[in-house]
């Protein structure tokens, strides 16, 4: 059986390990909450968003946990740049003794919309293109036709500075006035970093940049410093309500 694993604060990565089991058949597993190393699998395929030309917390650690007999396969998305994260993951994958077969990238539409947004006919572009480039992904991978990245050089330093940093993030959201206090934010945080105290959504120190509840809250009652935007994202073509969930 085929293993799918993902992270995803929007709603990307999702549409992505969706579209492998489509594919592929197995079983789609949420990596935060999955506790085992993937021996139950034939094969394991990872969804990944890139964060800060690198990976998010959570996959980091996961990846050592993993059976270094499996075939895996990687598909990462990115929003803006991919700052060579695809050959940051191949050497740190190699330096674990994990037996990767082939790393692929993926543009898809921005979410770290903080201090920019991009227009939506700009993001409807980037996932029509989207569809039909992780349509010959997936081709390639059936053919056996891998991907490699060759050697260049990457952004580990920044990465690996901003990863020990993005905890500070946390502390600049808050809620305003128009928060209806349905917990929601609380529920889809990754780390337990939001809570109620004193009726109050309070924000913590172990923020992971994922923006899940920035973008996710009903009232759009979760700002970030003073700005007041108004855009957010999640990816229109999978049920919100299953990020962060198995799909078996």
């Amino acid at each position: 059986m085929t293993g799918i694993f993902y992270f995803s604060g929007t709603g990307n990565t999702l549409w992505i390990a969706q579209q492998i089991q489509k594919c592929f058949g197995g079983e789609i597993n949420y990596i935060p909450t999955y506790k085992g190393n993937a021996s139950e699998y034939n094969r394991i395929f990872i969804a990944t968003p890139i964060y800060s030309f690198g990976m998010p917390k959570h996959v980091y650690e996961f990846l050592p946990k993993l059976n270094k007999t499996k075939e895996i396969y990687v598909i990462q998305n990115y929003g803006g740049m991919s700052g060579r994260a695809d050959k940051l993951f191949f050497d740190i994958c190699k330096e674990i003794g994990l037996n990767i077969k082939s790393i692929h990238l993926l543009k898809m539409p921005e979410n770290f919309t903080l201090f920019f947004t991009p227009p939506n006919f700009y993001k409807n572009r980037i996932l029509k293109k989207a569809n039909a480039k992780l349509g010959k992904i997936i081709t390639d991978i059936k053919t056996e036709n891998y991907q490699i990245p060759k050697n260049k050089k990457t952004h580990e330093y920044t990465w690996r500075k901003n990863m020990s940093n993005w905890h500070l993030i946390g502390k600049n959201f808050h809620a305003n006035e128009k928060c209806i206090k349905c917990g929601k934010c609380i529920q889809v945080c990754p780390v337990q970093n939001i809570s109620m105290q004193n009726g109050q959504i309070t924000f913590s120190d172990k923020c992971i940049a994922c923006l899940g509840c920035y973008h996710r809250c009903p009232a759009k009652a979760i700002k970030y410093k003073n700005k007041n935007k108004k855009d957010r994202y999640i990816n229109p073509n999978i049920n919100e309500y299953d990020i962060g969930k198995d799909l078996k």
